[in-house]
């Protein structure tokens, strides 16, 4: 059988069949639409920098789009109340280390067994320490802050409670403080 390239031929059912022909173009479509790519522009991807910078200021996914896409990398936008939040808690993570470490001074002694580990070393070692660990969890939580805990627990409730207890934690702190200054 001799056939030309790019004609039609029927298979066994008496399909037509294309054998590497040119794709069919609608009728009234784009003379560029039966071209394999369609790009006309250079490639966006190979401008990290311009995307991240453009990305930060101009976000596109606010929201979970379809049904079972909440994952990590399904929004690039989180709302700024989050970042005031992870703000505090980071600065009162300092504070307490300060607080922490005056106290020391002072006759007290680290309940945490990793972090009096770490105290025995340096003060820097214990300040670097507890305030990475708590930053990364606080990175972490601000990432999930749109989903839930277990199937149940907003994580954005988890960041408040984070905040609440590091406020109670710091008042505390100053409470003993105080008090061991007018105990001297």
């Amino acid at each position: 059988m001799n056939r030309e390239v790019g004609a039609d031929a029927a298979d066994a059912r008496g399909a037509v069949v294309d054998e590497g022909g040119p794709a069919p173009v609608a009728a009234g479509a784009p003379e560029h639409a039966a071209s394999p790519d369609r790009r006309h522009s250079p490639d966006r991807r190979t401008r990290t920098l311009h995307a991240l910078v453009y990305g930060n200021f101009h976000p596109r996914r606010r929201m979970v789009r379809r049904e079972g896409q909440a994952i990590l990398s399904a929004i690039d936008w989180h709302a700024p109340w989050l970042l005031a939040i992870a703000v505090l808690i980071v600065i009162l993570s300092c504070v307490d280390a300060a607080l922490t470490l005056a106290l020391i001074e002072h006759g007290a002694y680290e309940m945490n067994p990793v972090m009096a580990t770490l105290l025995g070393g340096s003060a820097a070692a214990f300040t670097a320490v507890k305030i990475g660990l708590t930053a990364s969890g606080v990175v972490l939580l601000t990432l999930l802050a749109r989903m839930r805990a277990f199937g149940k627990v907003p994580v954005a409730l988890i960041l408040y409670l984070v905040l609440l207890g590091y406020g109670v934690l710091v008042t505390y702190e100053v409470h003993l403080l105080d008090q061991t200054l007018h105990a001297l």
